[in-house]
């Protein structure tokens, strides 16, 4: 795992970052499409899965896919605006003209 110092603190960055948001932007398209067959098929993939909207397994799936759109939403904030999918890349510069 590699560590920056910046400003007096160390900030774990790249493996688990990337990690985290692969996997939270594979849940989040998940999530997306089971409403999407939801709203087109009326069919619930996760209700159809477990047994129900209020099932125990329904809930706990329906509250990991929220927990990673929250995550999708903090995390540019965590690495001032770069959403990192791939690990060991700098963010392109923009030169004004």
């Amino acid at each position: 795992m590699h560590e920056t110092r910046f400003a007096g603190q160390t900030v774990v960055k790249e493996e688990s970052m990337v990690f985290f948001n692969l996997l939270s932007y594979i849940l989040v398209l998940l999530g997306a499409l089971n409403w999407g067959m939801f709203g087109i098929f009326n069919f619930n993939l996760v209700s159809a899965i477990f047994g129900g909207p209020r099932s125990v397994g329904s809930i706990i799936v329906y509250c990991v896919i929220a927990a990673a759109a929250i995550w999708l939403i903090i995390s540019p904030m965590l690495t001032n605006g770069m959403l990192k999918l791939q690990g060991h890349r700098e963010a392109r510069v923009v030169k004004e003209g």
